[in-house]
């Protein structure tokens, strides 16, 4: 049952946030998180995704036949998966070639199928708005911060549409980059140690 507007936003930022609580999510969370850019690249194209598709599947809950109600989630997931890789072309193709074929797998990312399927589909525009924005935003912050963890520690910078934001052999001469980290079992472990601490502050 949904709660207020207010709630339905703010629980995509703790209380379901996606990757740390949910744990939904997970191949673009370790596919993409090697630079703090990608994740938050990957965060906003699935949020927008995720958006888009609440509405429309709120707009359309009481047209579309509950027995093929799935099969009509993918092609409005779909649809906006398309045009989110057409505007990322267009605009951000650089971004667009780092992020290659996680895109167009949003489409089968049991987040935004799981929102259509288990919030959507019951409730109006304006909560479906909420908790899709409130899932997609708590979904950005968590690949960012997980890409910033990993680039931090696996190259020694952190670097933002191509800015460099930080360079730790500037505040520490000897740093050695762990290039562990920036590699596919580093994101594990880069994970588990997110996920150790998540759970920790939940029990506090």
């Amino acid at each position: 049952m949904a709660k207020s507007v207010t709630h339905e936003f703010f629980k995509g930022f703790w209380e379901e946030i996606a990757p740390f609580r949910l744990v939904l999510g997970l191949c673009p969370v370790l596919g993409v998180t090697t630079k703090m850019q990608f994740g938050l690249g990957m965060g906003l194209a699935t949020t927008f995704v995720l958006v888009c598709s609440n509405l429309l599947v709120s707009s359309l809950r009481k047209v579309i036949p509950p027995k093929v109600r799935v099969p009509c989630f993918i092609i409005i997931i779909a649809t906006f998966v398309v045009l989110v890789e057409m505007l990322m072309q267009a605009y951000t193709y650089e971004l667009f070639l780092q992020l290659g074929v996680f895109i167009p797998l949003i489409v089968v990312n049991c987040i935004v199928l799981g929102r259509a399927e288990a919030f959507a589909s019951k409730n109006g525009l304006v909560l479906s708005l909420a908790d899709g924005l409130g899932i997609g935003l708590g979904f950005t912050i968590s690949l960012g911060a997980l890409g910033a963890f990993r680039e931090i520690l696996g190259a020694g910078t952190l670097t933002l549409w191509g800015d460099p934001l930080l360079n730790i052999a500037t505040y520490f001469p000897g740093f050695q980059a762990f290039t562990f980290m920036v590699q596919a079992p580093g994101a594990f472990v880069c994970l588990g140690v997110m996920l150790c601490g998540m759970n920790m502050l939940g029990q506090k």
